[in-house]
């Protein structure tokens, strides 16, 4: 079993940045490839961003490419999103997540999520 707990969501104007963090715990957190996905009100949640065990591959989004970073640090146990030039349609809960590899998770297939984040993009 393995535990993610999101941090690092606020309210930030249109153009501004936030960086999420997921602090991961239960079992060995390089063990897995990890992402993030979200879901706005109303709305179906969708893929963001990946990142295999390693930290070597990522895979993002077409609508977040270019703006948004995925990274981790496996000796903190940590995954972060790091997000520059938000936008209004970037409001969302932010979900971190752990998956099999980053093609399966890339299309929704998730083994543990965490609760959430919300993040809140002001025009």
């Amino acid at each position: 079993q393995v535990q993610l707990v999101e941090s690092g969501g606020g309210l930030v104007q249109a153009g501004g940045s936030l960086r999420l963090s997921c602090a991961a715990s239960g079992r060995t957190f390089s063990s897995y490839p990890m992402g993030w996905f979200r879901q706005a009100p109303g709305k179906e949640r969708e893929f963001v961003a990946a990142i295999n065990r390693s930290g070597g591959t990522t895979y993002y989004a077409d609508s977040v490419k270019g703006r948004f970073t995925i990274s981790r640090d496996n000796a903190k146990n940590t995954v972060y999103l790091q997000m520059n030039s938000l936008k209004p349609e970037d409001t969302a809960v932010y979900y971190c997540a752990a998956g099999p590899t980053i093609l399966t998770m890339s299309k929704g297939v998730i083994d543990y999520w965490g609760q959430g984040t919300q993040v809140t993009v002001s025009s």
